[in-house]
């Protein structure tokens, strides 16, 4: 890949021939979803997704408590890890990773929390969900990180996708990695976990002005250039599309070379942008976007297709 995971101790060999920009910035669990949840709930106010961006407002805020409530411990893989560096693969890619049964403890305990404050409809999935076998979980699990969306309950998928996230989340966050840029096209997927992206984000603070794209299941971000397909990564052919003026704060990146399109957050147009609920709230871009043929190319955790 093209950004490479290598051990703490491998870095200083490596940073000579790289630039001064950051290229992998790893989760913080303990208080994204708390952020997620905080925007959700703004951007829910007067929309016409409202009910849905207050239920997904809930699920970020159950999040957040099992991160608190139920910590996952990074085991102790050093020969794993160690392979994984050596031969450029994702550390915790999501088909390769043994995941254990924690993931199913967070799959339940959320849904609990959500339980009583649901609607009948959602209160049915839910329950459906904690009664179901747990093989039948862990196929509906596998299915949804290798791409096979179309075999899981759309109702069901976010929820699921949720507790993977809880628990991906924090795996990642305490991995002991570094991560160097190399020549090479191919960050169109984490490089911590090898998943699609939700978004890129253009920061503020420490990497002004610099893109990073969002996983959508472990929730790191790593570098791209700007003006460039995060799909296919070509340059020639890249437009920007709007629902308000060229200046909006979320916009969506075209490419016309493979087809594609992403969404792109501005944090200096709206500190308080979140990849995850800003591309939520804004599902009438990627209406307009589809309309001109451009095929999605991230996936939203939150909202799936069916």
């Amino acid at each position: 890949m093209s950004i490479r995971i290598v051990p703490v101790e491998q870095l200083a060999e490596r940073q000579a021939a790289s630039l001064d920009i950051t290229p992998l910035l790893l989760p913080q669990p303990a208080t994204l979803y708390q952020q997620r949840a905080a925007r959700l709930q703004q951007l829910a106010a007067g929309h016409v997704m409202a009910d849905y961006l207050q239920l997904a407002s809930r699920i970020a805020q159950a999040q957040h408590q099992l991160v608190h409530s139920q910590p996952v411990r990074l085991p102790a893989r050093a020969d794993y890890f160690r392979q994984c560096a050596e031969h450029g693969l994702p550390p915790l890619g999501a088909m390769a990773w043994q995941r254990d049964g924690q993931w199913q403890q967070l799959l339940h305990a959320l849904c609990q929390q959500l339980s009583d404050a649901a609607s009948p409809a959602v209160q049915q999935v839910l329950a459906q969900l904690m009664s179901a076998p747990a093989e039948q979980q862990e196929r509906a699990a596998q299915s949804l990180l290798s791409g096979d969306l179309a075999v899981v309950d759309s109702a069901q998928a976010p929820f699921i996708w949720a507790a993977l996230s809880v628990y991906f989340s924090q795996l990642a966050s305490q991995l002991k990695i570094a991560a160097v840029a190399e020549p090479g096209d191919a960050r169109h997927l984490c490089p911590v976990c090898a998943s699609a992206p939700v978004a890129s984000i253009v920061h503020q603070g420490n990497e002004a002005g610099l893109r990073y794209l969002h996983c959508s299941l472990c929730e790191s971000e790593w570098h791209l250039v700007r003006a460039k397909c995060s799909n296919c990564e070509a340059t020639r052919d890249i437009g920007y599309w709007s629902l308000q003026d060229q200046h909006a704060a979320v916009r969506g990146e075209s490419c016309g070379d493979c087809g594609s399109y992403l969404k792109i957050l501005s944090l200096d147009k709206d500190q308080q942008a979140e990849a995850v609920a800003d591309d939520l709230a804004s599902l009438a871009l990627d209406a307009a976007l589809e309309e001109q043929g451009f095929a999605r190319s991230g996936l939203n955790p939150l909202l799936f297709p069916g």
